[in-house]
């Protein structure tokens, strides 16, 4: 357990520039580091995320949360590549929230390719601020003088200094502009495409690690909140009598209700506090609450589900449309149509939310495991009444996020309450506030349809998709998703079809929704990846040949031309095309490495799924067996990706035999219901999640790649589940079109559905 004494300790120097939304200027402002102790201000410091001090010691800022994904160490092994630093002289630590650092949301796969090129650019900026400090020193040309693992050298003399003995010189030299700013050549690079540990990797496995559930501080309170069970609902009275015999207990206190739509803020509720947090959650339970259950009191996802797929079945919104649709299906040789739904799933990160915060004289100091620290500053002033500038965040590692943790309505709750109670304060929600309160993912029902010709090949595509939008979460009288979210799945849709319809059907909300690891590609994925396997088997082919056959010849989705609103996950289009040949260099990646083709015994079977998303480009071939009794399991899994240029292929292997058990759990298990507003499930006990000992043998194989760094850490879940479903029905002739897969559908006395 980690005992925070210094508060607010800050040390604070002069001067900032921002270049490209991040400071990169000269002698920029640092806050005091969370964890550290007090130090001397380095000599050099050229911009926001590095500092020299006199022993040669470098110092880098992660300014992006650490949940596993190894971004605390990708990021700063890139700027030290382009300083020619020694790894072995450098200390990474955790930057706080601050708009100094740029974006700071380790969300929706960006990390890197957001911050490969400003910390290429940190870093040289500072080798060539060295090099031209030690050609001053010798007075020589400056050309003349080359950094080398931490040092300058001089080769015409054999002289040599180290960082150290420069950093004071360095910090008079002009910045250079950053067009005038050398980047290393590829072949030189010594850190980057190479695998690396990560740095918290000794203190994670001997438990010497921060995360959030760890922290403590002096004089600290514990808090712990009995939440409305309906999302909407608010406190109408409360007895607290029983709640406060309990040993420990201190007081009771009521958090307000946010009117819905509640985005960030918390939900309200009572609160119980104590001098630890078992009395705390002991006390909550003998409260005893009148509930206003509100507007959703009567929500039960049963019928939802099934307004959801009657309204898939109506014409909608269209949102990409070319040829003609409706002749083409009317005219095709064959007509496939099928119907698939995907419901809400919870985040289940190991982790449950928790935060510590403490309100002094109109300041508040937080420490989470965040994957937003901008956001925990703004929400916080939000629920305070105060100025961003008063609140200061502090990041621990994250348990795991997968988009849950990027909410910050947890820390708004001990915001508020350490300023109810005046002390520090921590709120630990438990596995069941986690699981009951969530921002869940978004149940989806879609239709699809596709005219075939008499040789099989597709000559209409019609795609409907409804769902509660994100945004809905947010605005009031949101029932349409978003180009953001349609993007994912839909209006990229990258078969060289002629006839093209996509259209998107209205859905009112009834819970928090938010984005879950790869957000809405979860769903349209299965969908799309599920019926192409379906119209392989109509045409009576082989579903590897007919992908190819789909994909077509390479070319570039030219959405201008289609009319399509495509964000690109906030990439330019220039630099990340949607390239069907990259999709296709996957395809033919994952057969070569898979055994594809291979006969496999009876109720076993092999499905393929292709998918782009988050810049990234992902094939996956799995192996499933069905028992007697229709339990699936999953032997082997290839997974073939493109994301461009690779940092540290250690941590994206990682990632995507992650994704695989994450793929898996969407597939076979994970399923939120809901009750008169309430949702059924509340721990792994109902909650199902990928175990262990279902775990597969997992490949992953690499493409070659010069592109630029596109998305790791989302890609890889999307096409794992109807690779499954396809291996499904390669097995048994039983096609799965929702998820959960039902064991009791798939047993072996079963009639088959195959075409």
């Amino acid at each position: 357990m980690t005992v925070i004494t210094n508060l607010s300790r800050r040390t604070v120097l002069k001067g900032a520039a921002a270049a490209s939304g991040l400071v990169l200027g000269f002698h920029v402002g640092f806050r005091k580091l969370p964890f550290a102790e007090a130090a001397e201000i380095p000599p050099f410091q050229p911009n926001a995320f590095l500092s020299i001090d006199g022993t040669g010691l470098v110092t880098i800022v992660a300014s992006r949360s650490e949940m596993g994904t190894g971004i605390k160490t990708d990021l700063p092994l890139v700027l030290a590549d382009e300083l020619e630093a020694d790894w072995n002289r450098v200390k990474v630590v955790q930057g706080q929230g601050d708009p100094k650092y740029g974006d700071q949301n380790t969300d929706g796969s960006r990390s890197t390719w957001q911050f490969f090129g400003p910390m290429r650019t940190a870093g040289a900026t500072a080798r060539q601020m060295l090099e031209a400090a030690a050609a001053q020193t010798w007075n020589v040309p400056v050309g003349e003088c080359q950094a080398q693992n931490g040092f300058v050298v001089h080769p015409p003399s054999g002289r040599k200094l180290g960082y150290g003995d420069l950093a004071k010189v360095a910090a008079t030299m002009p910045v250079p502009p950053s067009n005038q700013v050398r980047l290393k050549d590829r072949k030189d690079w010594r850190y980057i495409g190479k695998p690396h540990a990560i740095v918290d990797l000794k203190d994670i496995v001997r438990g010497r690690a921060t995360y959030g559930i760890d922290l403590t501080l002096p004089g600290m309170k514990y808090a712990s909140v009995e939440r409305c069970p309906v999302y909407g609902g608010k406190v109408k009275s409360f007895d607290a009598k029983d709640a406060l015999s309990v040993a420990g207990v201190e007081r009771v206190v009521e958090i307000p209700a946010t009117l819905i739509p509640s985005g960030f803020k918390p939900l309200g509720g009572v609160a119980v506090i104590a001098n630890n947090t078992w009395s705390a959650q002991q006390g909550r339970q003998r409260l005893k609450i009148e509930w206003d259950y509100g507007p959703n009191a009567g929500h039960d996802s049963a019928p939802y589900r099934a307004e959801l797929e009657a309204t898939a079945k109506e014409p909608g919104k269209v949102v990409r449309n070319h040829g003609d649709v409706d002749n083409a299906l009317a005219s095709a040789a064959r007509r496939v149509s099928a119907d698939y739904f995907v419901p809400h799933l919870a985040h289940a990160q190991m982790e449950v939310p928790n935060a510590v915060a403490h309100w002094i004289a109109n300041t508040c100091e937080t420490w989470s495991p965040t994957q937003n620290p901008t956001q925990v500053r703004q929400t916080v002033a939000q629920v305070l009444g105060i100025s961003e500038t008063n609140v200061t965040v502090n990041v621990t590692l994250l348990g795991g996020g997968f988009g849950r943790k990027s909410k910050p309505d947890y820390v708004a709750e001990a915001a508020l309450l350490s300023r109810m109670v005046g002390a520090p304060i921590k709120v630990t929600w438990t596995r069941e506030d986690d699981i009951q309160h969530d921002y869940y993912h978004a149940i989806c029902a879609q239709h699809l349809e596709a005219g075939l010709a008499a040789d099989g090949q597709a000559t209409a595509w019609l795609h409907r998709t409804v769902f509660p939008a994100i945004e809905s979460t947010f605005q009031p009288n949101v029932t349409y998703g978003s180009a953001g979210e349609l993007q994912q799945g839909v209006t990229d849709m990258p078969y060289a079809i002629e006839n093209v319809r996509c259209e998107n059907g209205p859905a009112a909300n009834h819970v928090r929704i938010g984005w879950y690891r790869s957000v809405y590609n979860v769903p349209h994925a299965f969908a799309v990846c599920s019926f192409a396997d379906e119209l392989a088997h109509a045409a009576g082919k082989d579903p590897v040949e007919y992908l190819r056959q789909l994909l077509g010849e390479p070319r570039k989705l030219d959405f201008a031309a289609m009319k399509v609103d495509y964000p690109n996950y906030g990439a330019s289009l220039d630099a990340y095309p949607v390239d069907t040949g990259r999709l296709r260099g996957v395809l033919d990646l994952v057969v070569q490495n898979s055994d594809w083709g291979r006969p496999l015994p009876p109720r076993q079977g092999r499905g393929v799924a292709v998918h782009r998303s988050f810049l990234t480009y992902v094939a996956v071939i799995v192996e499933v067996a069905v028992g007697s009794d229709g339990e699936v399991t999953v032997p082997r899994v290839d997974v073939a990706l493109d994301c461009g240029l690779i940092v540290n292929p250690d941590r994206v292997r990682a990632q995507f035999e992650g994704a695989v058990i994450m793929g898996i759990s969407n597939a076979l298990y994970s399923n939120i219901t809901i009750k008169q507003g309430r949702i059924e499930q509340s721990n792994f006990s109902d909650y199902q999640v990928a175990r262990t000992d279902i775990t597969p043998q997992t490949h992953v194989h690499f493409v070659e790649s010069s592109a630029p760094p596109g998305g790791v850490g989302e890609p890889g879940v999307p096409p794992v589940a109807p690779a499954i479903c396809n291996a499904i029905f390669a097995a048994t002739g039983k096609r799965v079109r929702a998820l959960p897969v039902d064991p009791e559908a798939l047993k072996a006395d079963r009639a088959q559905n195959k075409e």
